[in-house]
């Protein structure tokens, strides 16, 4: 019973190996020029934020408000070349000019323009003691809903943005960063296939193989195999789940559970 915990524990380690997730790029729709991607990092506990807007005008993004219901209310990071600091954390109240929250969480790592665009990218922590930031604890922060307003004509004054056409909505899911050594290890990752098997059962990086040890479910050892090959038979087990012991020529071990049918 112990390998299949050992198993368990190990597939559970390999699939969580990611420690950031992002939205990627999310255009607002309708197109305001605005665009927004959030990377969550469970390591630093922090949220990097790359906003893209009008470079000639001031423009912001309403965090946790979705269409329907405006930017009437809701966390908001807006910014203005002519105001000080030029980045300013703020909440959206009713109609008006969003006022400034007591806490500037949100901190500009880097400021660039480039023709009509200008790209920030900006920091803040996932979660914080601020109750008008949007929380975005990594475990449960899976998806996260947006409005971008700007004005309608170059201005970089704050004021009420002046309607529904200078405002975009969109609503993105996160999905697991793959890193350098997160890719190398999925490629050199043991996998067997098909699965579920009837006959044969094939393994990817089959030369790394120095033996493979077949469980039941009830941690019963049923045999040892020497791999000759990239194949085994698995004809003669019954229907049902099996745990694969997989050690491996430089002395490590690799789990895998098999299928039968």
């Amino acid at each position: 019973m112990k390998n299949i915990v050992l198993f368990s524990l190990l597939l559970t380690g390999f699939f969580g190996v990611s420690q950031q997730k992002t939205t990627g790029d999310v255009p607002l729709s309708p197109n305001n020029g605005i665009t927004a991607n959030f990377t969550l990092d469970n390591a630093t506990s922090k949220v990097t934020l790359i906003l893209k807007g009008p470079a000639d005008r001031w423009f912001g993004l309403g965090i946790g408000v979705s269409a329907g219901f405006g930017m009437a209310s809701g966390d908001a990071v807006v910014y203005s070349s002519v105001t000080t600091p030029k980045l300013t954390d703020r909440n959206f109240v009713g109609f008006t000019q969003p006022p400034l929250d007591s806490s500037q969480d949100w901190t500009i790592v880097s400021d660039v323009v480039s023709g009509t665009i200008r790209t920030l990218t900006l920091t803040r922590a996932l979660t914080n003691s601020d109750p008008n930031d949007y929380q975005m604890p990594y475990a449960t922060t899976n998806s996260i809903s947006f409005a971008g307003p700007r004005p309608a004509n170059a201005t970089n004054t704050v004021a009420p943005h002046g309607g529904t056409a200078n405002v975009g909505y969109a609503t993105a899911s996160f999905s697991a960063v793959l890193g350098v050594n997160d890719v190398h290890a999925a490629d050199n990752k043991i996998v067997l296939y098909p699965n579920p098997a009837k006959e044969t059962v094939n393994f990817k990086n089959a030369d790394r193989i120095k033996s493979i040890d077949i469980y039941e479910t009830t941690g019963r050892k049923l045999r040892t195999v020497k791999l000759n090959g990239e194949s085994i038979s698995v004809s003669d087990l019954k229907s049902g789940t099996y745990y694969f012991e997989i050690t491996l020529k430089d002395g490590t071990l690799s789990f895998e559970k098999l299928i039968k049918e």
